[in-house]
């Protein structure tokens, strides 16, 4: 008698529901499986046969057929191993699962019938929601992570008798209730901004960048301190929200990428990619799409060290997400849209040598190689980075100053009061979290301008030659300026720093006088 087993499989970072048909006949024994399976759902026919014999369940010899509906959409992944195991046994009458039309199975066997975690857990539980469907079965290793969408019946098991006797009802436990996680502890040589000496400048300018979510692109020689100024942004940024931290653990878990033993992410990512990456890579890809690295950075940092080293297609493919805020990405067969609302920052080196407007060092590149070489980062990306921000090499009397410098702990405090005025602001504004993601129709409502200050950025936006989207940016950096200065009206000093964070721009021409 033909069995079905309700499952589900992800496209993207969303679950969709999965009907597993098992059939048996009594002819010549085979074991097929249909329904677009890739790979991986092709060889869970060894897996299974392994798991039902060691679990003590005598393999059927019979014409076994496996449907995997819809029939249209390509299959992935070893998570169907659990409900192709369990409708095989009950299709060939050897379980009575009275319960089996309750619960949507997911699992990973091997060989000796215990359960592998698997991914996408959370994807699936809030998908699920979505249809009505109220109980999950799973391995438990991805309970937790699986309950932390609420509103779900979710039974962690460890082997497939165990799943088994829970869908005849001889056993009976408890279903797995959400606990609260504590962050992850911080290690104990964690970075903090009191580790930086001097470059008061830069660090500034990574505040400025913190409280509005801006890009920040880092330019200076070698051994400046640009990789270390970046790799501590992540500590003076905003705690995640639970549905921050809700989406990010979705796109973690469906890239495979999540903590062990973590239910859900609690910290900001910070992703730094090698310049060798690819285009796929960096925004991902795949037959059956999954995120690249401007996804796993969403709602954190993406840092991008020696930009200009980096294959300029793959660079240039950042143009669309750093605008909409997400990645699109068309198959044959397929096409996902994946999260990409993340801070950029870059570091590179202002020549190739590294060493061009250095004092302590002669640079060895011709005009020639610097022009080559800056001519790899195009302008519409450069539009696209809010602060250009120059990092001379450190001197000595700050290298050898005994003070810490301000902790990260005091500079986190003032960017959570300026990204409190925003969310204020903007609470009205769907999609609308920080002044970098504040829509061109909001500047003039938002940014309200002193008379001097906006005399200051007329004379600004003309002698720099400026574009459309730079003005927009500059007044979105000194509002987030007028915010760290708890300022509701911008300034002409807000709007000053604004326009000399624009250092790239600068090198073009002269600024006005004030």
């Amino acid at each position: 008698m033909p069995a079905t087993v309700l499952s589900a499989a992800l496209l993207g970072i969303d679950a969709y529901r999965i009907d597993v048909e098992v059939d048996t006949e009594r002819q010549l024994p085979t074991f097929t499986v249909v329904g677009l399976p890739d790979g991986t759902v092709r060889e869970s026919r060894e897996r299974v046969m392994a798991a039902v014999r060691n679990a003590g369940y005598p393999w059927p010899r019979r014409r076994i057929t496996v449907n995997l509906a819809p029939a249209d959409v390509r299959k992935e992944g070893s998570a169907l191993d659990l409900p192709i195991a369990v409708g095989i046994l009950v299709a060939s009458g050897q379980v009575d699962a009275v319960r089996l039309a309750e619960f949507v199975l997911l699992g990973e066997l091997s060989l000796d019938g215990r359960l592998r975690p698997i991914r996408g857990a959370l994807s699936v539980a809030l998908g699920l929601q979505q249809q009505g469907i109220r109980g999950l079965i799973l391995p438990a290793s991805n309970a937790q992570e699986a309950a932390m969408a609420g509103g779900l019946v979710v039974y962690g098991v460890q082997t497939l008798t165990e799943a088994v006797e829970l869908l005849e009802g001889s056993v009976r436990l408890r279903p797995h209730v959400a606990t609260d996680e504590a962050p992850e502890p911080l290690a104990a040589h964690e970075v903090d901004f009191a580790d930086v000496r001097g470059q008061a400048h830069a660090k500034r300018a990574l505040e400025v960048a913190a409280a509005g979510g801006h890009n920040l692109l880092l330019i200076g020689p070698p051994g400046s301190g640009k990789t270390m100024l970046a790799r501590r942004l992540p500590t003076i940024l905003p705690d995640l929200t639970r549905s921050e931290a809700l989406l990010t653990t979705r796109i973690h878990s469906a890239a495979g990428v999540l903590p062990p033993h973590r239910a859900l992410v609690h910290r900001r990512p910070f992703r730094a990619p090698h310049h060798t990456i690819s285009d796929a890579g960096m925004t991902g890809g795949g037959s059956v799409p999954r995120p690249g690295e401007v996804s796993l950075a969403h709602h954190g940092v993406l840092f991008l060290d020696e930009l200009l080293e980096f294959r300029r297609h793959v660079v240039e493919a950042l143009r669309q997400p750093l605008e909409d805020r997400v990645i699109r990405i068309s198959r044959a067969a397929v096409s996902v849209t994946f999260p990409a609302d993340f801070m950029l920052v870059a570091a590179t080196n202002p020549c190739p040598c590294g060493y061009q407007g250095d004092p302590t060092h002669d640079c060895t590149c011709d005009p020639g190689a610097i022009q080559r070489y800056r001519a790899r980062l195009s302008g519409p990306l450069l539009d696209r980075i809010d602060l250009h921000v120059e990092v001379p090499a450190a001197r000595y009397q700050d290298l050898v100053c005994r003070e810490p410098g301000e902790a990260s702990a005091a500079v986190r405090a003032r960017v959570n009061a300026a990204r409190a005025r925003q969310w204020e602001r903007y609470r009205d504004q769907a999609g609308v979290l920080s002044n970098s993601s504040m829509p061109s129709r909001l500047l003039r409502q938002c940014c309200p301008l002193e008379p001097a200050a906006e005399s200051l950025l007329a004379r600004a936006i003309d002698g720099l030659s400026l574009s459309a989207r730079a003005y927009d940016r500059i007044l979105k950096v000194a509002r987030t300026i007028a915010d760290l200065d708890e300022a509701e009206v911008m300034a002409s000093t807000h709007v000053a720093e604004a326009i000399q964070y624009r250092s790239l721009d600068r090198c073009t021409a002269a600024l006005p006088a004030v």
